[in-house]
Formats: C-alpha cells, sequence, structure tokens
C-alpha cells in the first residue's frame, strides 16, 4: 500500500464515519423550545462537533489499521474478490 492510498483509504474511513456520527445526539431548536425567529425549527442548536470529529478520528484509525494490516499482509487479494474469473488464470508469481 503506496502513503497516497493509505492517505485516501483513512479520508474516506473518516468522512463516512462523520456522516453517520453528525446526526447522533444532536438537539434542534424544536427539541429546546428555544426557535429563533427566521430559522427553521431542525436547525441545530447544539450539535457537538468536535467531539464528534475526535470519537470520528479515534473510529476511524483503530479502522484503518484493521484494513491496512489485511490488505498489506495479502489475507485478502484483489483474486479473491475476482467472482466471475475475469483475471484469467493465475500467473506463476501470483502463486
Amino acid at each position: 500500500m503506496t502513503i497516497t492510498s493509505a492517505i485516501v483509504l483513512f479520508a474516506v474511513l473518516w468522512f463516512m464515519i462523520f456522516l453517520i456520527a453528525i446526526p447522533i445526539r444532536l438537539e434542534t431548536q424544536g427539541d429546546l423550545g428555544k426557535v429563533v425567529p427566521g430559522t427553521q425549527a431542525g436547525a441545530p442548536e447544539n450539535h457537538h462537533l468536535k467531539k464528534k470529529a475526535k470519537i470520528t478520528t479515534a473510529i476511524a484509525a483503530v479502522l484503518w489499521c484493521i484494513i491496512a494490516y489485511i490488505v498489506t499482509s495479502g489475507i485478502i487479494t484483489v483474486r479473491d474478490i475476482d467472482w466471475f474469473q475475469r483475471m484469467g488464470p493465475p500467473s506463476m508469481r501470483d502463486q
């Protein structure tokens, strides 16, 4: 795994986890009963983005380590995912 692919893997994991974490424990203005005139009741009042970003970073780091280990160790290869045998027979170097 090159450094570029490692960074891309971490970024994809981070953003996926962050988008999942954003709506968790979100307090809207309508929930708290403090709707500011001119805003929607579903607008966030307390979003806790710093805390969610820190938690997301920790979870993404753990998942990145697991996935990076699987990719670099060869436990799962591209040939394992080739269900339709489009890659052809493996060469002597692959065996």
